[in-house]
């Protein structure tokens, strides 16, 4: 882990100390630099692109896929797949954003994305994120869920997912087959779209209010959002 400070990101050194500086990188497949109040996840080829937060949750700042420089992420690989520094996929933030704002922590692929946007370039994902103060939530299928927050004080949704990723959680007294696809995601905006800008807010976990991805699978809610100060409190 290399600490530096938030204005700027600068390695220096002799060629022979890039190179096996390049090299360390390449068999790491990625890097993670951490400034004050932010931090960047620089993600290699296929490999698992991870943000995580010890307190808080994910907010992105700025996130890309493709290549930007020729330096980054090419270690030993031949010079032509890295030549292209205007390779950038279009929407690539926005994927990112919708798969991770609001989680304590998130996994993604290029998989993710919808298409490559430069064949024969050796590419990297980059994503710049901060650690907000969130309240979190689960809440298995069919239960209520309350958000509230004080005087002068409205809700805000960062995100909400219902759905199963973990085999453990909501699982008293339920069976085995009702909980075995631990790849069940469904995003919604319908807690948002009921809650945001209330003081408190409360609805039942069902797939009726929030959608079934996952039909005969026994799911939870789970969610994270801040009380913000109201307009004019």
């Amino acid at each position: 882990m290399l600490r530096v400070s938030a204005a700027s990101i600068s390695l220096t050194g002799s060629p022979e100390t890039m190179l096996r500086l390049s090299s360390t990188l390449l068999l790491a497949a990625a890097c993670l630099l951490v400034s004050t109040g932010a931090q960047r996840v620089i993600t290699c080829g296929n490999h698992v692109h991870r943000l995580s937060c010890e307190t808080g949750v994910i907010r992105v700042q700025e996130s890309m896929y493709g290549r930007r420089d020729r330096d980054t992420c090419s270690g030993e690989k031949a010079e032509e797949v890295a030549i292209n520094t205007a390779c950038s996929l279009e929407g690539a933030e926005d994927t990112i954003r919708t798969s991770c704002d609001g989680k304590k922590v998130c996994e993604v692929t290029p998989a993710i994305f919808a298409r490559d946007p430069c064949n024969d370039t050796f590419k990297y994902i980059q994503t710049t994120y901060t650690c907000i103060p969130a309240i979190h939530l689960i809440t298995c299928e069919q239960s209520m869920v309350e958000l509230q927050c004080d005087q002068g004080h409205v809700i805000h949704v960062y995100h909400a997912d219902f759905g199963r990723r973990d085999p453990h959680i909501c699982s008293f007294r339920r069976e085995a087959s009702h909980m075995e696809n631990i790849k069940c995601s469904n995003p919604t905006s319908k807690v948002a779209e009921r809650c945001n800008g209330k003081r408190t807010c409360s609805m039942r976990a069902s797939s009726g209010m929030l959608g079934d991805t996952c039909p005969r699978m026994y799911k939870y809610l789970e969610l994270t959002y801040n009380c913000l100060k109201s307009v004019g409190a």
